[in-house]
């Protein structure tokens, strides 16, 4: 039987632990978020000679969504190279996915320098169409590409064991173990003299001249600047979260024959679209891992998450014909930004000396390491073209009807305050599940253990004051506005939520 929950990654490497920060230390740099895009940072500014300290909430590095990916290294955008071109233009097209191609490279260089056993490898990516799709969304995405001098070709399917519809190869694309390659830039980022400090969940920003970074615990991390790298911004209350919305994506790995799917990339054009690769099996002879993602939807916005895992194993297994069990299947999420590249540089809430990577857009291990290419240019002085490219104060004027769009949905969201309750009564909730309750005038996240035991919280997300939703697939509460998420007894997980659920009637 499958585990839910953890990932082929998670399963297969064992993550290092830090300590908590259990006194206040000074650094040049104070970098929040031990994912890819915060070690990335750390490493290459500690390259450079500064001091730096990171800050985890979790008790390991990477213990959110770079342990949830599905670790595909690519230049080919998620959201593609034609609409990218509409809503930035031709040149900022070639930008961005030159320092896609470029983060690749750099990932490959780190891992040999560091010597980092981390299974990177080249391989090819192709993009194939799916049934019912015109021919017309290659021919745009082709013609984008050699505008921008990208090379690509042309074939009559992508070589997987089932035959598929026309397709574009991209070659010297990249994969590989994302938490093996972290446990390396953790222990080369020591070396150099950073510091990690896990079990230290911030609690506030002090932006100044210097910065106070304030942990729960009533430490602090003094500095002239701080680098918020939390997946999503804990620092900012409004500004990016109307220019970028949440997205759960789906994924599990299952065994096939070694060598019965050729190494490599793929991505369908359906909507959501599917994504695979492969991986070496570590723990079966004569086995590779098969890795499927796909499911997308708005956070919190799904009654049953299991749907999407099921349903995109019935995809798999259509095919991949000798695809075996399924062993492991997780959950991550995404952040979709209007014009599908990241937002990285200074705060655009106007906190100075403040700095941020967010917005991943599907494709986090690259915009991860491109942001710490670009953040460590900055905080050093050397100019770096990509700055205007993933500008977080950038507003593009093709967007508009996106940005609208997905306000309007966030603004939807506030209407369950309302509306009755998932059930009248926590009677009515069995072990292991959750459900929202009305009470009186307010709302409550109830949730009964596996031992019948029950737990009380506001349903009030503390990030904007939405109700929160149960998923039962992971056993959480979801936020359906700005993507916040907790454990099923109120703790926050995910932010851009700071503090946990309140405990009712605290």
């Amino acid at each position: 039987m499958s585990q839910t929950g953890v990932s082929a990654w998670t399963q297969t490497c064992a993550r290092p632990a830090g300590a908590p920060l259990s006194m206040n230390e000074h650094a040049d740099v104070c970098v929040i978020g031990a994912g890819i895009a915060g070690l990335t940072t750390a490493y290459l500014l500690a390259k450079a000679g500064k001091k730096v300290a990171v800050l985890e909430a979790g008790g390991t590095i990477a213990p959110a969504e770079t342990a949830y990916t599905t670790a595909h290294l690519t230049c080919v955008l998620d959201d593609r190279f034609a609409e990218v071109e509409r809503c930035r233009g031709t040149d900022v097209l070639r930008l961005a996915v030159g320092s896609h191609s470029a983060a690749i490279d750099r990932i490959e260089r780190i891992a040999a320098d560091e010597r980092i056993d981390c299974d990177f490898r080249r391989v090819d990516g192709y993009l194939f169409l799916s049934p019912g799709d015109p021919e017309e969304l290659l021919e745009k995405e082709e013609d984008a590409a050699r505008r921008i001098g990208l090379a690509c070709e042309r074939l009559e399917g992508a070589p997987l064991p089932q035959r598929t519809r026309a397709c574009l190869r991209f070659a010297n694309q990249g994969q590989f173990h994302p938490l093996k390659y972290l446990s390396g830039l953790y222990r080369a980022l020591e070396r150099l003299g950073g510091r990690v400090f896990t079990d230290s969940p911030v609690d506030r920003i002090l932006p100044d001249t210097p910065c106070q970074v304030l942990t729960r615990a009533g430490r602090a991390v003094t500095a002239p600047a701080v680098v918020v790298a939390t997946n999503t911004p804990v620092n900012d209350v409004v500004a990016l979260h109307t220019k970028q919305a949440p997205y759960m994506t789906y994924a599990y790995a299952a065994e096939v024959p070694a060598g019965d799917v050729r190494a490599g990339l793929y991505w369908d054009t359906e909507d959501p679209y599917h994504y695979v690769r492969t991986q070496p099996h570590p723990q079966a002879q004569g086995k590779d891992l098969l890795i499927i993602g796909g499911g997308d939807h708005k956070t919190g916005q799904h009654d049953d998450p299991r749907t999407h895992w099921e349903g995109i194993e019935r995809w798999g297994r259509a095919h991949f014909p000798r695809m075996g069990e399924v062993l492991w299947r997780w959950s991550g999420q995404v952040l979709e930004t209007i014009d599908g590249l990241a937002f990285i540089g200074a705060d655009p809430g106007g906190q100075r000396n403040v700095y941020i990577a967010t917005g991943d857009s599907g494709m986090g291990m690259t915009h991860g390491t491109i942001a710490g290419i670009l953040l460590s240019d900055i905080l050093t002085g050397r100019q770096n073209p990509w700055a205007p490219v993933y500008a977080p104060d950038r507003k593009p004027v093709a967007t508009v009807g996106d940005f609208l769009s997905e306000n309007l949905n966030v603004a939807a969201q506030y209407l369950d305050w309302v509306t009755g309750g998932d059930v009248s009564s926590a009677d009515q909730i069995p072990p292991g599940k959750g459900a929202v309750i009305r009470r009186g005038l307010t709302k409550l996240a109830v949730y009964r253990d596996d031992g019948g035991r029950v737990h009380e919280c506001s349903a009030v997300c503390p990030h904007l004051g939405c109700v929160v939703r149960w998923n039962d697939g992971e056993k959480t509460w979801d936020c359906p506005c700005h993507g916040s998420r907790f454990a099923a007894e109120g703790r926050v997980i995910h932010g851009p939520a700071l503090k946990d659920l309140e405990r009712a009637g605290s």
